[in-house]
């Protein structure tokens, strides 16, 4: 066995308790905050709400006195029903009727200067200062459109990326590891069925699927058939067989490093299409501060599964038993 966890005596019926595993996926899956199966991508933090009215409000302004300036800089094309010519004052009233489009019609464009003018330049600026006014709505509008296109061009390209399936104890862990090995942020995929816990990973830099991943259509939204990596992570051992079951039938290739709690079931997990198998709470992510998956450790003449403790830290002297990825050692 290339780990040394899964060289004990195996439990009667494994099958037995596949099935019964498999049996209990309804009711998990009724549990679980599933969310749809929605995608989300890493969070921008949004500029302050006041900001955000305070450079609409300096927009609209910019408009208006740009407006207030055209108009009053061609003053003699302008007719006023009160008599005497426009003064700035003048001016600015008219704009102001007039990008509001409430138009009294007392001063009006007379010369063919000041008509052309309207047409060309001030009806764009009204355009553009309605556009600020209704801009709320029309940012979230735009913002829906845009995360749509983001969603759309992240699954156009995204390849040979980890899926880290959990983000609790043990699927954070992972995820420093991966970071600390210098693996960037946007080849990491988050699956878990907590929406607030795929927030919390989005706004980590992380995309994250909420969804069960014991189903088929959760781990086509996280690209899984073209992930390198997946890290099998739950907080249950029966939730981490089937969510290895179905990985490895959508993904007959990619490294599966799969976490139980008891030692009884990581045959079970072999079985299930595992290639490592651990048990602790932090080796999920201590097998992947390697580009290379560490197995033991070879300690004079003692040999040291690396789930233990005292491999937690190395000596000068300790050499490693690793499994060397083939397409990353050419």
């Amino acid at each position: 066995m290339l780990v040394p966890v899964t060289q004990g005596t195996q439990s009667p019926g494994p099958d037995g308790r596949l099935s019964r595993l498999r049996a209990g996926r309804a009711s998990r899956a009724r549990e679980a905050e599933v969310g749809g199966g929605r995608v989300f991508l890493p969070t921008r933090t949004p500029p302050p709400p006041i900001r955000q009215v305070s450079r609409r409000l300096l927009l609209a302004l910019a408009v208006l006195l740009a407006t207030t300036l055209i108009v009053w800089l061609d003053r003699d094309g302008y007719h006023d029903n009160a008599g005497g010519p426009l003064d700035l004052l003048d001016a600015a009233y008219y704009a102001t009727v007039t990008l509001s489009t409430t138009g009294y019609g007392d001063i009006t464009p007379v010369s063919d200067a000041a008509r052309l003018t309207n047409i060309f330049v001030i009806t764009p600026l009204r355009v553009l200062f309605l556009i600020i006014l209704v801009g709320t709505t029309l940012e979230v509008l735009t913002e829906r459109t845009r995360q749509q296109w983001r969603i759309g061009r992240w699954r156009s390209t995204v390849r040979d990326h980890t899926v880290v399936i959990g983000y609790g104890t043990k699927g954070r862990s992972a995820v420093g590891a991966l970071l600390g090995q210098g693996i960037d942020r946007g080849s990491i995929v988050i699956v878990d069925p907590q929406a607030r816990t795929v927030e919390q990973a989005t706004m980590d830099g992380l995309a994250g699927v909420v969804g069960d991943a014991t189903r088929t259509d959760t781990l086509l939204r996280a690209e899984l058939p073209r992930a390198a990596r997946v890290v099998v992570a739950p907080e249950r051992d029966d939730t981490a067989v089937l969510i290895t079951l179905t990985a490895r039938q959508l993904n007959r290739s990619a490294t599966v490093v799969a976490a139980v709690r008891e030692d009884e079931n990581a045959p079970l997990l072999r079985q299930s299409g595992a290639d490592v198998v651990v048990t602790s709470s932090s080796s999920a992510g201590r097998l992947l501060e390697s580009a290379d998956l560490v197995l033991a450790v070879v300690r004079g003449r003692r040999l040291l599964n690396f789930t233990d403790e005292e491999a937690a830290v190395l000596k000068p002297t300790d050499r490693l038993i690793v499994i060397r990825d083939a397409r990353g050692h050419a």
